[in-house]
């Protein structure tokens, strides 16, 4: 059930699989191709909003919070309204370049012009010097947001302007947060994710986060773990593991051999994400395919990344990269080399929303979605449970993005003021 990287380069249509790794995503073999070739495939536009005839001119965006949730919306000068929830886990930090830098560029503007506008709020006042997950994190709150609007002006879905929806019914791997607990309760943990989501999938965490000397979070926490989560889950379930960058090529490498004797489907971010050079050394040792994405922040990077193929699936954040524009037109230049694509999921908000969006619009997702738990902002929804059902989450098809948030919720939030 292995995916040899390599051997796939050459081989036909149809080649084995790892297991978690949709033949769909994988229905041509991986193929070189050079950063200029890369950046001509990503430059084609992604938004498609001629269908919107009139100028939708940004009166209003607003920073809002309720408890320790953030919400953006933004109004255009007919009152028309787009909401998003923002990664709130960071925004409580970043709501003065929100609120300062990101919010007042839109005001004016037609919303039609979104994905040129990224281009431009990237230079407008030196913003490109807040590169990484300072910039990003806001401007995905606005785009969710102006992408929501015009979903709504136009009286479909988000996605209809964004290439079209692919699937409604995406099927999600739950994800454990914890690192340092033991084998046993981390093993606990699992069972009741899996239990309340019902998912035939799991991912968690190895390592020691961001080490320099390969230490564990706890002596041999990691190689206890892989073969316990495989025996207690059986043959049948999708198992990935994240070590969020905890070890040198070497330890990685060791580790992901134990992982391929139990079959896991990928391994992610096995070294300091930003060390290329040693990702690469680890997925050319390996036969597991190597995930990485989470960190990086730019599409010269991703560019380099794929061109050079430091890993085999290519795993945006959102909310990290900057929302849905950016992050899909590293997904097609994933495609266009052969490889699959998935969203990594930041927490809070709606991000297990987003994420599923984001896999419904692509050509070449991974067979599973992470899905780290519901948010507590409220929601509802007349096409979707919202919720994972026998692991699936279904998509909603309503205009924008398909979901109102409470009235009463929204009329509690507080505007948040420059500072």
């Amino acid at each position: 059930m292995s995916w040899n990287r390599r051997r796939v380069l050459g081989a036909a249509v149809g080649a084995p699989l790892a297991v978690g790794i949709s033949r769909a995503a994988t229905a041509e073999p991986p193929r070189s191709l050079s950063v200029a070739e890369l950046a001509k495939v990503a430059a084609k536009p992604v938004l498609r909003a001629e269908e919107i005839s009139s100028p939708v001119t940004i009166a209003a965006m607003e920073l809002l919070r309720n408890g320790r949730e953030y919400l953006v919306r933004v109004r255009d000068r007919d009152g028309a309204e787009g909401l998003s929830a923002t990664n709130s886990m960071h925004m409580i930090y970043l709501h003065p370049i929100f609120v300062g830098r990101i919010a007042p560029f839109f005001v004016g503007k037609d919303a039609r012009q979104l994905e040129g506008l990224l281009w431009e709020l990237y230079r407008h006042a030196d913003n490109y010097k807040y590169q990484g997950l300072a910039l990003w994190v806001c401007v995905a709150a606005a785009e969710i947001a102006v992408l929501d609007l015009l979903g709504r002006k136009a009286g479909r879905p988000a996605g209809d302007l964004l290439g079209g929806v692919k699937r409604r019914e995406i099927a999600v791997y739950t994800a454990s947060g914890t690192r340092g607990n033991t084998p046993e309760e981390e093993l606990a943990d699992l069972r009741k994710l899996v239990a309340e989501s019902g998912a035939k999938a799991l991912k968690f965490r190895l390592g020691g986060r961001m080490r320099r000397d390969n230490a564990d979070s706890l002596p041999k926490r990691s190689e206890t773990l892989i073969p316990m989560v495989r025996e207690a889950f059986g043959p049948d379930m999708t198992l990935y593991a994240d070590s969020n960058s905890s070890y040198d090529a070497e330890e990685a490498i060791r580790i992901g051999r134990i992982m391929e004797k139990y079959q896991y489907a990928f391994y992610e971010e096995p070294c300091h994400f930003d060390d290329l050079e040693s990702t690469r050394a680890v997925a050319e040792a390996l036969s597991i395919p190597i995930a990485l994405g989470e960190q990086e922040s730019s599409e010269a990077g991703f560019r380099r990344m794929i061109a050079m193929r430091a890993a085999d699936v290519v795993q945006p954040d959102l909310h990290y990269y900057g929302g849905f524009i950016r992050s899909l037109r590293v997904a097609r230049m994933a495609a266009a080399a052969g490889m699959p694509c998935t969203p990594h999921m930041s927490g809070s908000g709606l991000g297990y929303l987003d994420a599923a969006h984001f896999t419904s619009l692509l050509e070449n997702p991974v067979e599973f979605t992470e899905y780290k738990g519901n948010s507590a902002i409220p929601i509802s929804c007349e096409t979707s449970s919202l919720k994972p059902e026998r692991g699936v989450v279904r998509l909603p098809s309503g205009p924008g993005f398909g979901i109102t948030i409470d009235p009463d919720y929204l009329r509690e939030a507080k505007v948040v003021a420059a500072t």
